[in-house]
């Protein structure tokens, strides 16, 4: 039985350290996983963080709305010696499973909030009807992550603190080899898990129709057809699976 993916090249832009898994189920499948980060995450400590830190658990809720914003929270608190002592006593909303999944990583607990659509905008108004009274909240941010939750609370006169906890960089060190793929190389599909990493590809090279890209959900879907990427696919389930099936699905309407 020929595997579905077999003669197709798949470009992925996501940071290196988080790949690996990506490009594994590609290669399961057949596929040829072509592996160009585009970013690069660094952890962020500046004169606030400890101060934010070790008043954590004076908050109602916190706000983790990216994996890399649960990882750099965790390294950073275990950096100043940070207990877990207010976890049950903090409430924590997340906005994905991804995210929900990085959280696992540091703790064993079960998020009180997940919204039913994985993106800001949802996680917004879905909590602001679940919990209208909430107030004393703290995001937990990178800077490049959306002003959707801080606007928002503002809007519905909420009191909240953001912590940025890490810087997202392009990856200079990866445009000749993004330029050379995408202009020498047949792509079949180019893959996109953040607003991000499709900003970083518009700066480093204007072609733009090489191949459909697929987006991991619908915010990443509306940036990157604001940058003027055609065709561009959407998986219905904000995650790797779902990226993966979203690329089968098109293959399979193209008779593969």
């Amino acid at each position: 039985m020929e595997l579905p993916f077999k003669g197709q090249r798949i470009l992925i832009t996501r940071e290196k350290n988080k790949a690996a898994v990506f490009a594994e189920k590609i290669r399961s499948l057949g596929g040829e996983p072509l592996q160009i980060p585009l970013l690069t995450i660094v952890c962020k400590d500046t004169k606030d963080t400890f101060y934010y830190l070790k008043g954590v658990k004076d908050y109602s809720w916190i706000f983790f709305t990216s994996a890399n914003g649960v990882d750099c929270f965790f390294r950073l608190a275990e950096h100043y010696h940070i207990g877990l002592n207010w976890i049950g006593n903090v409430k924590i909303a997340v906005v994905g499973k991804k995210t929900a999944n990085a959280l696992a990583k540091w703790i064993n607990y079960e998020v009180d909030f997940i919204p039913t659509c994985f993106n800001a905008d949802t996680m917004a108004a879905e909590f602001l009807q679940e919990y209208p009274l909430a107030d004393n909240l703290l995001l937990i941010r990178g800077n490049r992550s959306r002003d959707v939750l801080p606007k928002c609370f503002t809007r519905a006169n909420k009191t909240f603190a953001s912590l940025e906890v890490y810087e997202t960089h392009i990856n200079r060190q990866m445009e000749p080899s993004l330029k050379t793929a995408i202009g020498n190389s047949i792509i079949d599909y180019i893959t996109f898990t953040s607003p991000s990493t499709v900003e970083a590809f518009a700066e480093m090279t204007p072609i733009r129709n090489k191949a459909p890209c697929v987006c991991i959900g619908t915010t990443t879907e509306q940036r990157a057809r604001e940058l003027g990427f055609r065709p561009v696919l959407t998986s219905s389930e904000f995650t790797i699976d779902g990226m993966i099936q979203c690329m089968l699905k098109d293959l399979k309407q193209k008779g593969r």
